[in-house]
């Protein structure tokens, strides 16, 4: 039986495969998949105007070729992890 923990590493990645298989590369999201992702999957992201949109994007894209790798999703992931982590904190 697969731990909590590993279950969840799966759907992380599951979750970014299903959305970077979309369009172009398949091993990276563009800013419309990217988008999908976010408005799909988080809360949050149904509040997320497209600037806020766009703005994340190049915050995330450390490369600059306009798409987000895995690397800076498991970044962006940490990220949203330590502001989740903080906000749980105060309740």
């Amino acid at each position: 039986m697969a731990s909590v923990l590993n279950e969840a590493i799966c759907a992380l990645i599951g979750i970014f495969h299903k959305y970077s298989s979309r369009e172009g590369n398949k091993n990276t999201l563009s800013k419309k998949e990217l988008k999908d992702l976010i408005q799909n999957e988080l809360g949050l992201g149904s509040k997320m105007e497209d600037a806020d949109i766009a703005e994340l994007m190049n915050g995330l894209d450390q490369n600059q070729d306009q798409e987000v790798n895995f690397q800076e999703y498991i970044s962006f992931l940490g990220a949203l992890a330590m502001v989740y982590n903080e906000l749980l904190k105060g309740e």
